[in-house]
C-alpha cells in the first residue's frame, strides 16, 4: 500500500516522501484510516491523489457526482450507512437504464465487464456488472481501503454493489445534498413511527414525544445537527420555515440565503423540532399564537456561541429565525478600513466627548462596527456603559444593560440611570426616538463620547434623520462629530478569484476609475472547494464617513440642502461610499458588481441626475 502513494507521490511531484511515510506509520499506530491521515495533513492535493489512486486500483473515477432516482437510493441504501461509513450512492438499476437516463450516447457509463480489475472483487455475487437486466447499486468512495464500510454495505443491501471513487469534498457534499441535515438521527427518530401521512396531524401536541426520553435524546440531536452544520458552512441565521407539505430550512451564509436539503418526511417532526427550539430559548411552548423572543447559549469546540430567537406564527405553523452570534473578539485591523477611513476613525476615539453615529440598513454590520470601536476604547482607566436591545456580543470590563420593555426598562429611562453612573463613554444601541436623542445629545454637551446607530441610507443621511426626529439643527451641529455609514458586500474566495473582463467603456460608464492601476477580479464559475463552490468567502464592510467639520456645522445650522453638505463634504476629502468600493475592488477584495449592488445608483434621466437608493 506504502508503494501506491510513494508512486503517486512521485508522479505529482510531491517532494515530502519522508511527511508521507511519517503519515503512514502514525496512521497505522493509532489504526486510523491511512487516507484520512494524509488528506488530513494537506499533504496531496485531493482531487489529483484521489484520482491518481483510482489508476492505480483500475476504479472507475466519478467526476459528475449525479445521483439518480434519490428517492430509491435513500430506501436502498440508509442515511446511517452512507453517514457513518462516508458513501455516496449514485445509481440503482441495471447498466441499460442508467446509461438511457444520464445521456443515451455516454458508453462511459457503462460497467465494466468481469474480471476487471477494481470493479469485480467488489461485486457480491461475483456476476458481471455489464449484463442487462441485473439490478446493482452504485456507490462511491474516497477510501477503497475500508474494508469495514464495504463488508457492512455488502451485508445491509442485497443487491450487488459497484464501487467507484470521487474527492472527499464532493462526496460529502453529495451525501448532505441526497439525504439532507441529520438524516442519520431522523432516521432513528422515525423507526417506530406511524408515518400515515393521511391522518397526521402537524398541529398536535408533541409534549408525549418530549417527554419521551430516547425520542427527546434524538430529537435534541437532530435539531444540534441542524446548529452545527450551520455554524460549520459559516451561517449567521437560520430559518426554520414550515410550508403546506413540508419544513423548510434555510442557511444565510454570506447574506445569500440557501435553501439546506432535509430528511424526507421531516414535515412529521416539526412540532417536536419547533418545541425543541423553543425549550431552548426558555419560550412559552404551548403559545403558539403570538411573536416570542428569546436567546440561548451555545458551546462548540470551547467557543461560546449566543443565538438570538424569534418565533413567528404562520398560517402554516409557527417559524423560527435564529441569529448566530459567535462571541469574537474585535479590532480595527479586522474591519479591513482603507488608510483614509481608517485615520478618520483613529482620531474620533481620541476624542472626548461628542456623538459618533454609525448608519446602514438592517444586517449591514453596524453593531460589529460599534464593537469594534468599544473594543478599542475598553482600558482600565475608561468606564463603559452601554444600553442596547438586545445584547449581542458580551465586552469583558464594559457594562451592558439589555433593554426590558416589559419592565418598563427603555432606551431612554435606561440612559438617563448611565448617565448618573459616572461614564465616560456611552453606547446606545439605537437612536429610535426624540427622547433618546436628546439625552444622547445633552451627553455629549457634558463631556461624554457617545456611540450609536441610525438607519439611514448614506453617512449625510444622518443629518436629515436627526432634524426629522425634532433634535434642533443648531443641537446636531454642536453634538455630533461624525457619520460612519456602512453596507456589507461579499468577499471574494482568494483561492479562485480570477481577473475580470468588461465590454469596452462599461467601466467608465459606471464611474470606475480605470486611470488607477489593478484590474477588477470576478468569481471563478463554480468556485471551489474552499467556498463550496460559490466564488465567494465571507463578507466585507465598505464605508463612507462624513466629519462634521465647521463649514458643515455652518451648513446644518442655516438648514443647507444634502445635495450642498455632500459637496462641501467632498471638497474637504469626503469619499463616498461607491468610491470606497471601487478601491476594495482594485485590490481585489470585491466585485464591481456587488459594489453597484450594495451602494446608492446614481440615474441622468432628461440631463438631471436621480438618486435612489439600493
Amino acid at each position: 500500500m506504502k508503494e501506491i502513494f510513494l508512486k503517486i507521490a512521485e508522479r505529482n511531484g510531491e517532494p515530502e516522501i519522508a511527511g508521507i511515510e511519517k503519515a503512514i506509520n502514525e496512521a497505522a499506530l493509532g489504526q486510523r484510516s491511512i487516507i484520512e491521515e494524509l488528506l488530513n495533513r494537506d499533504i496531496f492535493n485531493e482531487e489529483d491523489f484521489l484520482q491518481g489512486l483510482a489508476e492505480e486500483l483500475n476504479i472507475s473515477w466519478e467526476e459528475n457526482l449525479k445521483t439518480i432516482n434519490k428517492r430509491k437510493l435513500r430506501e436502498v441504501c440508509s442515511a446511517q450507512l452512507a453517514l457513518k461509513h462516508r458513501l455516496l450512492p449514485l445509481s440503482f438499476g441495471d447498466g441499460s437504464e442508467l446509461i438511457e437516463e444520464e445521456d443515451p450516447d455516454d458508453a462511459g457509463n457503462a460497467l465494466p465487464a468481469d474480471g476487471e480489475p477494481g470493479n469485480a472483487e467488489h461485486r457480491e455475487d461475483g456476476s458481471s456488472g455489464a449484463s442487462k437486466g441485473k439490478v446493482r447499486l452504485r456507490i462511491a468512495t474516497y477510501d477503497p481501503f475500508n474494508f469495514l464500510a464495504r463488508q457492512t454495505a455488502s451485508q445491509m443491501i442485497d443487491s450487488p454493489i459497484e464501487w467507484s471513487m470521487a474527492s472527499r469534498t464532493r462526496i460529502l457534499q453529495g451525501i448532505q445534498e441526497l439525504y439532507g441535515v441529520g438524516a442519520d438521527t431522523f432516521e432513528q427518530i422515525l423507526a417506530g413511527r406511524d408515518l400515515d401521512m393521511e391522518s397526521l396531524d402537524v398541529d398536535r401536541d408533541e409534549a408525549n414525544v418530549l417527554d419521551d426520553d430516547d425520542e427527546e435524546a434524538s430529537v435534541v440531536k437532530f435539531v444540534n445537527q441542524i446548529i452545527r452544520e450551520a455554524l460549520e458552512q459559516r451561517a449567521t441565521d437560520i430559518h426554520v420555515e414550515p410550508l403546506h407539505d413540508d419544513l423548510r430550512i434555510r442557511y444565510r451564509i454570506d447574506g445569500m440565503l440557501h435553501e439546506i436539503a432535509v430528511p424526507e418526511n421531516i414535515r412529521a417532526l416539526q412540532s417536536s423540532v419547533i418545541a425543541r427550539l423553543k425549550i431552548m430559548s426558555k419560550l412559552d411552548i404551548a403559545e403558539r399564537r403570538l411573536p416570542q423572543d428569546g436567546r440561548i447559549n451555545l458551546s462548540l469546540d470551547d467557543q461560546q456561541i449566543d443565538v438570538r430567537v424569534a418565533t413567528i406564527p404562520t398560517v402554516e405553523g409557527e417559524s423560527v429565525s435564529l441569529r448566530l452570534l459567535n462571541q469574537e473578539k474585535f479590532n480595527l485591523d479586522r474591519l479591513g478600513m482603507i488608510d483614509h477611513t481608517r485615520e478618520r476613525v483613529e482620531e474620533l476615539l481620541k476624542m472626548s466627548n461628542g456623538i459618533v453615529l454609525i448608519t446602514g440598513p438592517t444586517g449591514s454590520g453596524k453593531s460589529t462596527t460599534l464593537y469594534t470601536f468599544l473594543s478599542e476604547l475598553n482600558k482600565p482607566e475608561t468606564r463603559i456603559v452601554t444600553i442596547e436591545d438586545p445584547v449581542e456580543n458580551k465586552l469583558d470590563g464594559v457594562m451592558q444593560i439589555a433593554v426590558r420593555p416589559e419592565i418598563d426598562l427603555t432606551f431612554g429611562r435606561g440612559l438617563r440611570s448611565i448617565l448618573r453612573g459616572d461614564p465616560n463613554i456611552v453606547m446606545i444601541g439605537e437612536m429610535r426616538d426624540l427622547e433618546t436623542a436628546e439625552i444622547a445629545v445633552r451627553a455629549s454637551l457634558t463631556g461624554h463620547l457617545v456611540f450609536s446607530t441610525l438607519h439611514t441610507n448614506d453617512s449625510i443621511g444622518g443629518i436629515s434623520r436627526l432634524t426629522d426626529m425634532g433634535v434642533e439643527p443648531f443641537l446636531v451641529s454642536a453634538s455630533v462629530r461624525a457619520f460612519l455609514a456602512q453596507r456589507l458586500v461579499r468577499r471574494l474566495c482568494p483561492s479562485c478569484k480570477v481577473k475580470g473582463e468588461y465590454p469596452d467603456g462599461y467601466l467608465e460608464s459606471i464611474g470606475f476609475p480605470t486611470q488607477l492601476e489593478g484590474q477588477p477580479s470576478v468569481a471563478a464559475e463554480g468556485g471551489c472547494e474552499r467556498c463550496r463552490q460559490s466564488g465567494y468567502l465571507g463578507r466585507l464592510a465598505i464605508y463612507e464617513i462624513c466629519l462634521v467639520t465647521p463649514a458643515i456645522e455652518n451648513l446644518i445650522v442655516t438648514g443647507a440642502s444634502t445635495a450642498q453638505i455632500k459637496e462641501t463634504a467632498i471638497s474637504e476629502g469626503f469619499i463616498t461610499m461607491r468610491e470606497y468600493g471601487w478601491q476594495k475592488v482594485l485590490s481585489s477584495d470585491t466585485t464591481v458588481e456587488e459594489v453597484l449592488a450594495a451602494t446608492t445608483v446614481e440615474l441622468n434621466v432628461g440631463g438631471k441626475q436621480h438618486v435612489l437608493s439600493s
